[in-house]
């Protein structure tokens, strides 16, 4: 099947909530279904959970790594590009995206959100998530609005209308 996109799903690597691992598995879930390739950063909690559920449903998924080691990335990446540049590989993760989502999440995270509106990229937040999902959600800044939905089916449909304007 040939890919509608790439979506970036940036979230907490540690600690993260039952809830918030739920999230992101039924996000992964449904962006594999609907042909979407996921980027994220490759490690441990959200990321690991949304590579977990596009695998789930046959999906591609594409791992950024912090480190120098492949051997960081977890079992659900496809791809693993690792960088060497520690938290400045947050910039590549967004620039690979089309659309970023937000889950949970944490200063790292809140690094990502500030990238993604510097290089005008939509910004999407389940705000039941908790963490900088729920900090930023339906804020302004600059001229951009950070796009709050109320589940993961809406922030599909809300990604196929990003990407069908790109």
């Amino acid at each position: 099947m040939k890919h509608k996109g790439y979506v970036t799903v940036i979230g907490s690597s540690k600690p993260v909530s039952l809830k918030s691992i739920r999230i992101a598995l039924e996000l992964g879930r449904l962006l594999a279904e609907e042909g979407f390739i996921v980027v994220c950063g490759g490690r441990g909690g959200i990321m690991e959970a949304v590579a977990k559920g596009a695998k789930e449903k046959g999906g591609l998924t594409i791992g950024i790594l912090p480190g120098t080691s492949k051997e960081e990335a977890n079992p659900y990446i496809d791809i693993v590009i690792p960088t060497g540049l520690g938290q400045a590989r947050n910039q590549v993760n967004v620039l690979t995206g089309d659309v970023i989502v937000v889950v949970e999440g944490g200063a790292g995270t809140l690094s990502e959100v500030g990238l993604a509106l510097a290089y005008r990229k939509p910004v999407l937040v389940l705000k039941e998530s908790g963490g900088v999902a729920s900090l930023v959600s339906g804020k302004i800044i600059g001229d951009q609005k950070i796009v709050e939905v109320k589940d993961v089916k809406e922030a599909i449909d809300m990604i196929k209308k990003f990407v069908k304007k790109r």
